[in-house]
Parts: C-alpha cells; structure tokens; sequence
C-alpha cells in the first residue's frame, strides 16, 4: 500500500512535467465558470481587512489570483516547486511557497480561511482525515474552509495528466464522504451542493462544500 510520502512524490513529479501546459489550459477558467465565481464571492464575504486566506494546492495561481482580487490577503502553497515558479511569475505581488498539503509548515491558528479547488482529489480517501486535520490546526477559530472536487466514486493511478506521461493518484467523492471528512474533522458543514459539468469541462458533476471549525477545535 502507496504512504502519503510517496503519493505527494508523485504528484510533485506530475505537475512538475506538466505545470506550463497545465496553466496555459486552466489560466482563464474563472471567465467561463460562474458558478465558480460565485461561489469564491460569497466565501469571501465571511473576510475583511486582517484576515488571511492560503489556497492549499494552487498550482499555477490563478484561483489564487482571482481571490486577491476580490481585495483579500491570501498566499498560495503546492507541493511542485515547478508550479510555484510558474505561479510567482504568473501573479506578481502574491506571495506562493513550495509546500505539502498534508505537513503544512504553517502555525497553528494563524489563517482564516482554506481554499482547496481539487487539490484533495490526488490523496487516497483512506488518508482524507490526515488532510482534514492539518487544515483544521492552522485555521483560527470560526475560520472557513472550502472544498471542491469532482463527484464520483473511484480512486486509483491514472497515466496522463494534460497530456503528459505521468503516474498520479485521483480520488473522486460523495457528498456524503465531503460531509463525513469535514465533520470528523471538527468542521460544521455550512454549505454543500452539487453542479452539473459546463459543456467544455471533463464530464463530471462537482461538489462545492465549505465548513467553519467549531470553536474549541485544536
């Protein structure tokens, strides 16, 4: 059985190929999606002036971007140093560090908000609760995270990514595994729905959830 160790390796690797690739297909996503769009905008309504987010998995930046330009402080992290790079250049005055989602070098209690935009679907779903946890340790008390994945109940290696060779990890969820991660998590499920595919997505239906960490929640 793959460790978390070796499933992140692997996904360093995958995205390290194909970070330029993967930001030229994905760069202007937000003018396509309203359903996006409108959901980061009432995520961002709960911050204000102090409040610091951190997009976990941001690849080359841009839902990164769009956040800051809804006038919110937010870095990003990714584990491939690749998409770090391609998102500093991308993005400038955002500051991204090279960093793994599943051992965040981040204290505790010291954001507000997570925004993970598939970003969990390359961790097997045994090892969700790892993910769940450290996000819940670095959010401050009544902070917010949102998730979003593809709707499905598969799991396992796939071969390519944007057209490149690579061995990487996919896992697609339920609403009811989201709402059983954040809870066991410590995390009250705020909102949670389901969104057919645009015409020009891959065709999968996608889950939308956000949760608030329970006050007390270490």
């Amino acid at each position: 059985m793959n460790t978390l160790r070796q499933i992140g390796e692997e996904t360093r690797a995958s995205y390290n190929l194909a970070a330029e690739k993967y930001y030229e297909d994905f760069k202007n996503e937000m003018r396509q999606k309203e359903y996006d769009r409108s959901f980061l905008g009432d995520f961002s309504r709960h911050f204000g002036p102090g409040s610091l987010l951190c997009d976990a998995g941001c690849g080359p930046g841009h839902i990164t971007r769009y956040v800051s330009d809804l006038g919110l402080d937010i870095f990003g992290i990714d584990i491939s140093e690749k998409c770090i790079e391609v998102a500093e250049r991308e993005n400038p005055g955002i500051e991204f560090r090279v960093m793994d989602m599943a051992k965040l070098g981040i204290p505790d209690g010291s954001v507000d908000g997570i925004i993970s935009f598939y970003s969990i679907i390359h961790t097997p779903k045994r090892l969700q609760p790892l993910l769940f946890r450290e996000f819940r340790r670095v959010l401050r008390d009544g902070g917010r995270i949102a998730i979003v994945v593809k709707k499905g109940d598969g799991e396992g290696y796939v071969d390519s990514l944007v057209g490149f060779k690579t061995r990487l990890y996919f896992a697609n969820f339920s609403e009811a595994e989201i709402r059983g991660y954040l809870e066991a998590g410590g995390f009250r499920v705020e909102l949670l729905k389901t969104r057919p595919p645009y015409g020009f997505e891959i065709p999968a239906d996608r889950i939308y959830a956000i949760g608030v960490k329970a006050k007390g929640q270490p």
